[in-house]
């Protein structure tokens, strides 16, 4: 692999999401295609887009900055579940499979984060010493 983003954890399942998103968006009527199915794949690609360009040779503030988009892109996601389980584009089971999928990639962005945060304050606290 040549750019460190592709040992990620967690850009490699913000991968896997858009891929299962994009199986789900299959299934949904042709009248979503401009609608649900668009926003919905747009939303899971860009988790993984912005972990990728957020870890490229940023700092970790910067990198950090990506991580939230990642997560609030994530959230969308959730909402656009919502909104096709209730339009009945999707079934409970379906929906249940992909918001355990997006709920664990949140929490291992939140914990990234935190960690990117810990060894920042660690480092000042070391200079202020």
């Amino acid at each position: 692999m040549a750019f460190s983003f592709e040992k990620l954890k967690i850009w490699q399942k913000a991968l896997a999401l858009s891929k299962d998103i994009h199986e789900l968006t299959l299934t949904f009527p042709k009248e979503e295609l401009y609608i649900l199915s668009s926003q919905i794949k747009r939303a899971a690609d860009s988790v993984g887009l912005n972990i990728a360009e957020g870890a490229i040779g940023q700092s970790k503030k910067e990198f950090s900055r990506f991580l939230s988009i990642a997560q609030r892109s994530g959230i969308e996601v959730v909402a656009c579940l919502h909104l096709a389980k209730a339009r009945n584009i999707i079934n409970e089971i379906q929906f249940q499979k992909l918001y355990t999928e997006i709920e664990e990639l949140v929490k291992m962005i939140q914990g990234l984060k935190n960690s990117l945060s810990e060894k920042t304050m660690n480092r000042e606290l070391k200079t202020v010493n």
